[in-house]
């Protein structure tokens, strides 16, 4: 099949990394490795981190551009599907719905989310553009099962969903050689993007919980960077050298760095999924995280690693001890963590279940219309 692929919140060939850009090159990557000939239809950035309804106006009026734009592109040879991922009310999708109408062809969104309390808020443009598209997809694929309940209720029953579990390329993080380490001072890793709100307040849990487990041996290294550094670097300094900070790195000098660690730690707090523990897993570390739905389907808990209570730096300190002083069980995890990774969240896997649903959705019927919107929600998109 012929794949339009669309990313609002941030194009696949976006400069920073972040978890976003990795799952978007891993369902393209996956969807390829199929045989479909998957393109990236635009890279029009529709995200408003601040809720400005101006900025939501405005990236109405460019996609409303854009899409004319594409149909004219596609009128000669329409794909047989676009694909929109990372939909929600900070980054809508002012394209996709558009262009797949005026040209009959499938559209399917993919970890969609819809967040009520934005219906009257700040993002109420951004929120009202997101439903409209979740709600009149022809298929939605969930990868975070927090988000199924909303996007259920804002769909006809029966529409067509289906849950995918999240997938990378695991040939990319390899374990160590040898079975079982024998460092004496284990090297607790993290890798996330260092920037305020929910990434900060896993900063700072985290150097609270490392903080108390002084009285142990180990080591930390610390792969990202962004304009909260120099605060994120305050917490850890009372460590001193035991803290290594190696800066943002590509996903070679990511698997590299986790090759050499022994342990992976990251609160994943407001966590949707969390790549980076999948990252990990797959070079063979256990890990440490807080709970979430989105982390609770990657990790298995006491097997691959520890879930600890959101926001609890002393469960989440002990899950650390734990694996620091008793190095047999953390090889076991860590070997455990490898064999999960690969076996359920393998870039082959996660492809062969998109293939199958994709093409369920081309040959079902196309749906005319969306179903009626529920009572106070206004229209303003055509």
């Amino acid at each position: 099949m012929n794949v339009a692929f669309y990313a609002p919140m941030k194009p696949p060939d976006h400069a920073v990394p972040s978890g976003d850009r990795a799952i978007a090159r891993a369902l393209i990557a996956a969807l390829q490795g199929c045989g479909h000939d998957v393109h990236v239809a635009s890279t029009l950035r529709t995200f408003d981190r601040d809720g400005d309804a101006a900025v939501q106006a405005q990236h109405a009026d460019e996609g409303a551009r854009e899409a004319a734009r594409l149909v004219a592109v596609y009128a000669a040879r329409p794909p047989d599907l676009w694909l929109t991922y990372h939909l929600h009310h900070k980054a809508p999708d002012f394209v996709g719905p558009r262009v797949t109408r005026a040209l009959g062809i499938a559209y399917v969104v993919t970890e969609a989310s819809i967040a009520p309390p934005q219906a009257n808020g700040r993002w109420a443009r951004g929120y009202e553009a997101a439903y409209d598209a979740i709600r009149g997809a022809d298929a939605v694929v969930f990868v975070n099962p927090a988000d199924v309940r909303e996007v259920r209720n804002a769909r006809a029953p029966g529409a067509l969903a289906f849950p995918v579990v999240p997938f990378i390329d695991t040939r990319a993080f390899t374990p160590r050689s040898e079975a079982v380490s024998s460092s004496e001072r284990p090297r607790i890793a993290t890798v996330a993007m260092m920037r305020g709100g929910a990434k900060l307040a896993s900063y700072r849990l985290l150097a609270v919980a490392l903080l108390s487990l002084r009285e142990l041996a180990f080591d930390v290294v610390i792969v990202g960077d962004g304009p909260a550094h120099a605060e994120i670097a305050a917490l850890f300094a009372p460590l001193g050298e035991r803290v290594s900070f190696v800066g943002a790195l590509g996903e070679a000098g990511v698997a590299a760095t986790l090759r050499g660690c022994d342990l992976f730690a990251w609160p994943a707090i407001d966590e949707a999924i969390g790549i980076a523990l999948l990252e990990a897993q797959a070079s063979g570390l256990p890990v440490v995280a807080g709970a979430s739905p989105g982390v609770a389907g990657i990790v298995a808990d006491a097997r691959t690693g520890f879930l600890t209570p959101a926001n609890d730096a002393s469960a989440f300190a002990a899950a650390i001890r734990e694996l620091v002083v008793d190095l047999r069980l953390r090889a076991a995890m860590g070997a455990a963590a490898a064999r999960h990774a690969r076996t359920h969240h393998d870039l082959r896997a996660g492809g062969a279940q998109l293939d199958a649903i994709l093409r369920e959705v081309v040959s079902a019927p196309r749906r005319r219309a969306p179903p009626p919107r529920p009572p106070g929600l206004a229209a303003t998109l055509p």
